[in-house]
């Protein structure tokens, strides 16, 4: 932790657990026993305030991980949970979200009508909305507290 604030200047506000023997490390799978029984890959864990496990990456030892996607994944995170939507493929922040799929008949209903007067989805079940304000507000406080 010192090191890494020594090069970068950032304080680390989470533990980092030490694994001398790597009974962690088989415990959560991360040997690469195809290549070692030592070495671990590059797993990334993104665990939630709740401590759920949310999202697991799993890198190849010899292919870095790529902090942009990692952050984006968090804020992805985030504006589903605040928005009670789902980021679609390919999603960056500030893009609508999923809409939940309706429940009812007559939900459907009002879902085709919605879409229909603001042009906003592909069918009852894929349409999308901006999240309101305190969403975004509320994701972009988070990211900067990571960053």
């Amino acid at each position: 932790m010192y090191d890494i604030y020594c090069r970068t200047g950032i304080q680390i506000p989470f533990p980092i657990i030490a694994d001398r023997n790597g009974q962690i490390a088989r415990k959560y799978g991360m040997i690469a026993s195809d290549i070692s029984t030592t070495k671990t890959v590059r797993n990334v864990f993104i665990i939630d305030d709740k401590g759920i496990i949310r999202v697991i990456l799993v890198y190849p030892l010899n292919v870095g991980r790529f902090i942009p996607e990692i952050l984006r994944i968090v804020q992805s995170l985030q504006m589903a949970d605040c928005s009670s939507g789902s980021t679609p493929a390919n999603w960056i922040p500030g893009q609508p979200v999923i809409v939940p799929a309706p429940q009812t008949y007559p939900e459907l209903q009002e879902r085709v009508k919605y879409i229909n007067e603001n042009r906003n989805g592909l069918s009852w079940y894929l349409s999308f909305k901006n999240p309101d304000q305190d969403c975004k507000d509320q994701v972009k406080l988070e990211c900067e507290k990571i960053e």
